[in-house]
């Protein structure tokens, strides 16, 4: 199943992550269609568990809960391929690394199956079942619960399971990041294994498009300081890229996007 939305029901979803709420009278001005088409078009994106729908207009999914693994598989799916692509760049042939849950991070281990050599630890079954196909990788799959909803395999046996090894590069997602770098995400099991991962890597890649710049959720995983480099689609706020430069967290981003 692949998620569809049009370009408008894209650039709706860019406001509601800039501002959190989106409104169906402004949108019907700003658009210059009938607020019953904008109407639809929210319609659409909260079955899609993209938004939550309000009196007058729709907000993001609250703190406490994420978007549908479905929805954000395929959302700002060629951004977060640009993304994975970077990341991919910086990781050579015969390195060893993790690779945690999210839909960023299963694109990076696409990005990933042109390398040779590669030793894998992860807690993504779907990460398993597609690196698993290359004959010169070693994928070791870690211990725990498995989620329903994503195949992300979580819980304190995971945690000590990740911690018998140090790898190269750690790969990890993010739902949120606050505007003073605190890195957020709303599965507290979740978090407690990518702060494992963080731990127990040599280097720590957080690969993230932007739309989770400013997003709220309820768990801190971390500040963006305690991370390598952030690879993302677009340059982040001025706020974070000050402390990503005053940490020396690198930021890649496609050529077209660069900061000057």
């Amino acid at each position: 199943m692949v998620v569809q939305i049009n370009p408008r029901q894209q650039q709706i979803m860019d406001r509601a992550q800039q501002s959190g709420f989106v409104a169906i009278e402004s949108l019907s001005r700003e658009f210059g269609v009938t607020s019953q088409t904008i109407r639809r078009d929210i319609n659409h994106l909260c079955g899609l568990g993209m938004l939550l729908r309000y009196h007058g207009g729709a907000g993001l999914p609250t703190s406490a809960k994420n978007i549908a693994y479905v929805a954000r598989r395929d959302h700002l799916l060629s951004e977060k391929q640009s993304i994975a692509a970077l990341a991919a760049a910086q990781i050579p042939d015969h390195s060893s690394l993790f690779i945690n849950i999210g839909t960023t991070n299963e694109e990076v281990a696409r990005a990933l199956m042109a390398h040779h050599g590669l030793r894998i630890i992860t807690n993504n079954l779907n990460v398993a079942h597609l690196m698993s196909a290359k004959q010169d990788f070693e994928v070791i799959v870690a211990s725990g619960v498995v989620r329903s909803q994503d195949r992300g395999v979580v819980g304190e046996a995971t945690m000590d399971f990740i911690s018998q090894f140090i790898v190269d590069y750690g790969i990890i997602g993010i739902s949120g990041i606050d505007m003073d770098g605190t890195l957020l995400d709303f599965d507290y099991r979740e978090v407690k294994v990518s702060q494992t991962i963080i731990k127990h890597s040599r280097r720590i890649f957080l690969v993230t498009d932007h739309s989770k710049f400013g997003r709220n959720a309820m768990v801190r995983l971390g500040n963006i300081s305690k991370i390598s480099a952030l690879f993302t689609d677009q340059s982040p706020p001025p706020e974070i890229i000050e402390i990503a430069t005053g940490s020396g967290t690198e930021i890649h981003l496609p050529r077209t996007h660069l900061t000057s």
